[in-house]
């Protein structure tokens, strides 16, 4: 939730509107639940990937988690809505690719997964017909921010909750970050509690299960983020971070507090610029940062920014050859060994689907 508190009083102000999201939010599952509105079913697993709120979950991190356990064994697809992208309809990714076509997301899991195939679509009831025709080989897809998206029913809901902003706590927006009915976690599936603490005890795990009050045939898991090291955008070449380095840090992304505080935990001194999730860069904000980073006195310093962001400032590959602009790429690690158990419950949904489907 908001630190700020003249942010958190005027959003408590709004809290009429809020109970008004609510109710229309409510109204349309109950329509949903009572198959007044259509889910449609398809005939290979669907894998889904979402959340209950707005804001940073790590949809991202454990879409390309997913995609990077299957995908030596199943053929797998990633179908995005690509949010803030300039176009509109279906795209599949190919080499000529932008952010600006598909979206951040989008072309981040492009740019990771070249042989994987990556679709946009805000009608996922049409683009997985579309994706399907594109490559029929295709046998598992992952529908990245599906949750709350219910014209495509997804065999398997992955739901994820940030461990900083449960959303057993949370409102509706505006007042508070849920886009959906808290009672909607019970479509899920399996549940994983994101951006946990790495040393989370037993009994704060416990603590937030009994907060969820996970159904029984639910299964819930928790995760870390783990900061991989940083490579220059566009050279790939590594480098390190140590207490001497002074850094400009530079997000777009609904929640930067994970990754200052990983700096903050490394160094003395670093300087951020943060925009709205999903800033596309314009030229003057370039101009800008070259400015704020030509302007820091230190012996040692570097421009630090996501890989989410990375996909929007590619545009400037001309310039960014001799800047040392650096992307720290995350991933989620599994606490309390739960890793395998995961990757063994997906598996399990994907085999199952397909014997039943031959059967």
């Amino acid at each position: 939730m908001l630190s700020n508190p003249f942010l958190k009083s005027f959003r408590i102000l709004l809290l009429p509107f809020a109970l008004l999201y609510g109710i229309i939010v409510s109204i349309r599952n109950w329509l949903f639940d009572k198959n007044i509105f259509k889910s449609s079913s398809f005939g290979l697993p669907l894998i889904g990937v979402g959340n209950l709120s707005v804001g940073g979950t790590g949809k991202s991190p454990m879409v390309e988690y997913l995609v990077a356990q299957l995908k030596n064994e199943f053929r797998v697809a990633v179908l995005s809505r690509g949010y803030k992208r300039k176009t509109k309809g279906y795209a599949l990714a190919n080499h000529t690719t932008t952010a600006i076509e598909i979206g951040d997301e989008p072309m981040q899991f492009h740019f990771k997964f070249p042989d994987v195939p990556i679709a946009v679509g805000e009608e996922r009831l049409y683009a997985i017909p579309q994706l399907l025709h594109d490559k029929p080989e295709t046998e598992v897809i992952i529908l990245d921010d599906v949750f709350q998206h219910r014209s495509v029913k997804p065999g398997l809901n992955i739901l994820l909750t940030d461990r900083n902003n449960l959303f057993t706590d949370d409102f509706f927006l505006p007042t508070g970050d849920l886009r959906d009915t808290r009672s909607s976690y019970k479509r899920a599936d399996l549940i994983v509690v994101t951006k946990c603490k790495p040393d989370l005890t037993l009994g704060e795990k416990e603590e937030i299960i009994s907060a969820i009050k996970p159904t029984a045939k639910q299964s819930i898991f928790f995760t870390t983020i783990n900061y991989g090291s940083p490579y220059h955008i566009t050279q790939h070449q590594f480098t390190y971070i140590d207490e001497h380095t002074h850094v400009l840090l530079v997000t777009g992304i609904a929640n930067p507090k994970p990754l200052q505080q990983y700096l903050e935990e490394r160094i003395h001194t670093y300087y951020m610029m943060h925009y709205g999730d999903h800033h596309i860069f314009t030229l003057d904000d370039w101009k800008e940062i070259k400015r704020r980073f030509n302007s820091m006195e230190a012996s040692k310093k570097i421009i630090v920014t996501t890989e989410k962001d990375a996909m929007r400032l590619l545009k400037y590959e001309a310039e960014l050859h001799n800047l040392p602009l650096y992307v720290i790429p995350i991933e989620p690690r599994f606490l309390f060994n739960d890793g395998p158990r995961f990757n063994d419950s997906v598996r399990t949904f994907i085999l199952n689907f397909n014997q039943q489907e031959r059967a």
